[in-house]
């Protein structure tokens, strides 16, 4: 078992790695050199991606799926309007913009890889979505749109995944247009006392038990606990949303602080 005190050393170890050497990252609590970081997520997502939504529902029990709602709604795109959905994956939040903007309006869904990519294209005709929803495969470090081409610009789930978060974040606010708003949704740090305790025996117990036993891949689901420990907290990820020029920057804690909704708008 990992304790909230081990996870926080881990995290100022690496954020003091980090300064040390600007060559390497952390993937996890490892840390490795920032052009292998990529293919080691990918890595990872090649290998969850047919279990995703079953080990989505599994390990949240089934409290993302009211997580991605409040994102939506919070989101509040309207008929007409194009959306970007960054790390798209099985697309869950496409789907609900696509119902939102209507057939005059247009969804891209977005990811890094292939396969998820792959999975969200049969999901979304699963669902009957179809007709107002592309797809591209891109990273969200360097988007190949134009300026101000999108009314929203979401990422769910994907920016700790994301080796120059920063740069990332410099991409949404681009490809917004002025008035438009930018959707962060992730894990984030528990800010009731004493959830931090319980959520770390779960993510470092069960987690990687239900990867084990229904994923068949215990390396990826202990990672990928990893990966939340090292991603910023609440008023840092606001911060970075403030550099990288977003206004009106804010954040709705969920499930008492496991999961947050940041929200900011391109000037």
């Amino acid at each position: 078992m990992v304790s909230q005190d081990d996870s926080s050393d881990r995290a100022a170890r690496s954020a003091d790695n980090a300064a040390a050497d600007d060559d390497t990252i952390d993937f996890g609590y490892e840390r490795v050199a920032r052009g292998e970081k990529q293919g080691r997520v990918g890595a990872v997502f090649d290998s969850v991606a047919d279990n995703y939504d079953l080990m989505n529902d599994l390990m949240s029990m089934g409290i993302h799926r009211a997580w991605k709602r409040f994102t939506l709604e919070l989101a509040a795109v309207r008929e007409g309007e194009r959306v970007l959905d960054l790390a798209g994956g099985t697309g869950d939040l496409a789907a609900g913009f696509a119902r939102r903007v209507g057939p005059s309006g247009r969804v891209l869904l977005s990811d890094i890889n292939g396969a998820m990519l792959a999975n969200g294209r049969e999901r979304m005709l699963d669902r009957g979505v179809a007709g107002n929803i592309d797809y591209c495969l891109a990273n969200a470090e360097k988007l190949p749109f134009a300026d101000n081409s999108f009314d929203c610009v979401s990422i769910g789930f994907g920016l700790r995944n994301v080796t120059d978060k920063p740069a990332a974040l410099a991409e949404m606010q681009r490809v917004t247009r002025p008035g438009g708003r930018a959707i962060v949704l992730e894990f984030s740090k528990p800010a009731v006392p004493g959830l931090d305790k319980l959520y770390d025996i779960y993510s470092f117990s069960v987690l990687p038990w239900l990867g084990k036993t229904v994923a068949k891949d215990e390396a990826s689901y202990r990672y990928l606990a990893e990966s939340i420990r090292m991603h910023p907290d609440q008023g840092t990820l606001q911060s970075m949303m403030e550099t990288a020029g977003l206004v009106r920057c804010g954040y709705h804690n969920l499930t008492g602080g496991i999961v947050a909704v940041h929200r900011g708008y391109a000037p």
